[in-house]
């Protein structure tokens, strides 16, 4: 499209239950997929023998190592999958002897408070959506126990009203003995010892993207005289915590990588220490970072730490490092973001999430998924992501898989419309491993004459409905400033013009016109839900006609190519009695000046004066490089004729009601949700 130049010693009421948890977070529940269980009644849900495709999920860091007699972690996804809502369920078969994926789909309130149930081997144990909470217990994993995945589950309040309880030993996740652990996208808080305790020799544990809060001790490792614990713990937010953030006992191994230790001014709770290594341990401290957090990182004179890439604002006290470690990349692969980047990262990303979900439906689709392996060096079926995509049989019925290994795949990717239920997704540690990228423009001139127009220029189009991206870069890096002789600059690194387009923990990256979401036709309806993902930008980067989701996401800002600060985050062009686009629980930064970017201005393509564009942004963090007056004109249509709305923002950027800044009331935000923009689709990984 075309631009114009234009975080005590002394505890808490006991209601404060939410504490640490971010808004983002507490506000978006609506998507949970709890509400599809929920006529279910008290009895457990039995599936068939093929779990959802999540349940195949499995570990990284030391849980994915092989050791012990096992090959990673990857649970129960060999066994059945069985949906609980009570505690009776939960309990059979969590102990049962055999493998399960058991799918938490409400609120267990455990009995007698300080229960801990005893898991056995083999088990995936998940929330459903947002919904699965553990209230007043939660789990012991005991000698041998092992292959154990605990995830995406709130654990909470168990908290017996004595600060330093030595007397209810009730933690949130407890092991003694246990092997080849995931700890994954969890919210633990307010339980009256730790949070997570791995002792007496547990191994091959691996703690990542959860949410650890409003508590005393945090997370302690080891109890044992040995040697012999390998942990991975990376992008937690441990937040309101006073000790063991964590401490370290006598490990082996323990890599501790992207971390946000947070002690928030203001609060009651005081933090003591963050990152402790005790005994002997050997602890490799990366690119984390340390705010407000007194004595952030100390060590024992036998211990070593290694340091490097970490941040530390507002800290004091002890921080210290020495001695030798270790290689974690001798044992995994692992990508590592930048310290000053989490907390966007981690204030939208961990914790639960509604992404991590079944039905019956979903259930369905995974066990008919076909997998198509894509690799540059040839260890896969192809070479190119294109190649995959025309292998997929025309009007395919069922799901089908493209597995992209890590890797620069250069090349332009068409999913046509008759090619359903597709999803691509990276294999790799990170989102970051796997990027198809290309550098065509608006303006670039095609090989058989004329230039490909802005809707051309995208480096991946998916025109089929039911698609789906995840763990993956999708990029245009077109050079603006090599290109000045080119009429058109606008560069598209996704379109799409698809019905239930789920954009699952991806990069879209470009500068202008970076994410096209369309409809196949004017009168075709086309939603798209973007989770857990980056959108990076600086002029109408997130434009189109489509009903957009953009949720629990980070929106990065850009300079342009000649360094000014100057953008536009939105440019909808909705068309009537439609929804447009909906920004929630996310967060919108970037390094450029205050003040230089609107949220938004309508794109009525083509002048069609009937088109209504709609923008709303709602619960989300604005840095202060959004203007105080964030909507404009375009083209000679107003902004106040069409639909441009906040609600509830936060941030630097956010400001007051006017007639210059609307607010949406509460009536009228109650019907703008995002189960509202969705109507009746539930995304469901696949």
């Amino acid at each position: 499209m075309s631009e114009l130049r234009s975080k005590p010693r002394h505890r808490r009421s006991r209601t404060a239950l939410a504490v640490g948890v971010p808004l983002a977070l507490t506000a978006a529940g609506t998507l949970a997929y709890g509400t599809d269980l929920g006529v279910l009644g008290s009895t457990a849900r039995q599936a068939s023998a093929a779990a959802p495709a999540w349940a195949a999920d499995t570990a990284d860091g030391f849980a994915s190592v092989n050791s012990l007699g096992q090959k990673g972690t990857y649970g129960g996804r060999d066994g059945k999958t069985v949906t609980v809502k009570t505690q009776a369920d939960l309990e059979k078969y969590a102990t049962a002897a055999e493998p399960y994926v058991i799918v938490v789909a409400g609120t267990i309130n455990m009995n007698p408070v300080g229960k801990e149930i005893k898991v056995q081997s083999d088990k995936t144990i998940v929330g459903s959506g947002t919904s699965g909470h553990i209230v007043g217990g939660g789990f012991f994993l005991g000698q041998g126990v092992h292959n154990v995945i605990i995830r995406n589950l709130t654990i909470r309040d168990s908290y017996k009203g004595v600060w330093n309880d030595k007397d209810h030993d009730f933690d949130a996740i407890q092991m003694d003995g246990a092997h080849h652990v995931w700890i994954d996208h969890n919210d633990l808080r307010h339980m009256a010892d730790g949070l997570i305790d791995v002792r007496k020799d547990s191994t091959n544990v691996t703690v990542s993207w959860n949410k650890l809060s409003d508590n005393n001790k945090t997370f302690g490792i080891g109890w044992t005289e040995n040697v012999k614990t390998d942990i991975t713990i990376h992008h937690n937010w441990i937040r309101e915590t006073e000790q063991r953030n964590p401490s370290t006992d006598n490990a082996a191994h323990a890599h501790l990588y992207n971390n946000f230790l947070e002690d928030a001014p203001g609060t009651d709770i005081k933090s003591s220490y963050g990152n402790y290594s005790r005994g002997a341990t050997k602890m490799v401290l990366e690119n984390s970072l340390f705010q407000g957090v007194k004595n952030p990182v100390i060590k024992d004179s036998g211990a070593a730490v290694v340091q490097r890439g970490n941040s530390f604002s507002g800290t004091s006290g002890r921080n210290e490092s020495g001695g030798t470690a270790f290689d974690p990349k001798a044992y995994y692969p692992y990508t590592l973001d930048k310290a000053a980047d989490l907390p966007s990262i981690l204030k939208s990303g961990a914790g639960p999430r509604t992404s991590i979900g079944t039905t019956a439906a979903a259930s369905t689709k995974a066990a008919a998924a076909t997998t198509l392996t894509v690799a540059k060096d040839g260890s896969g079926q192809y070479t190119t992501v294109q190649a995959a995509v025309n292998a997929v049989p025309a009007n395919n019925p069922s799901r089908v898989v493209i597995a992209v290994k890590p890797g620069t795949y250069r090349e332009l990717v068409k999913v046509p419309s008759n090619k359903p239920h597709v999803t691509i997704q990276g294999t790799g540690g990170s989102r970051k491993d796997t990027t198809i990228v290309y550098n065509n423009a608006s303006g670039t001139p095609k090989p058989g004459g004329g230039t490909y127009g802005t809707g051309g220029s995208a480096t991946v189009a998916v025109e089929a409905d039911d698609f789906q991206a995840r763990n993956l870069t999708i990029s245009n890096n077109f050079d603006e400033k090599a290109n000045q002789q080119l009429s058109g600059h606008q560069a598209v690194a996704l379109r799409t013009a698809a019905d239930k387009v789920f954009l699952d923990g991806i990069i879209v990256s470009g500068d202008q016109d970076t994410l096209l979401l369309d409809t196949a036709a004017k009168d075709r309806l086309g939603r798209v839900y973007v989770s857990n993902s980056y959108v990076i930008g600086n002029v109408d980067f997130i434009f189109g006609r489509a009903t957009a989701v953009v949720d629990r996401s980070v929106i990065t800002l850009k300079k342009r190519w000649d360094g000014t600060s100057a953008g536009y985050v939105t440019a909808p062009s909705t068309a009537a009695n439609r929804k447009g686009i909906l920004i929630a629980n996310s967060t919108v930064n970037g390094d450029v000046s205050g003040g230089s970017f609107y949220l938004g201005r309508p794109w009525h393509a083509g002048g069609d004066a009937s088109l209504d564009p709609q923008t709303t942004v709602r619960n989300t963090s604005l840095s202060a490089a959004i203007k105080s007056t964030p909507w404009t004109d375009m083209s000679g249509f107003s902004w106040k004729d069409d639909r441009f709305a906040e609600y509830k923002n936060t941030g630097a950027g956010a400001g007051a009601a006017s007639t210059n800044r609307p607010h949406l009331t509460d009536a009228q935000a109650a019907n703008q949700e995002v189960a509202d923009w969705l109507a009746g689709w539930t995304p469901s990984a696949s």
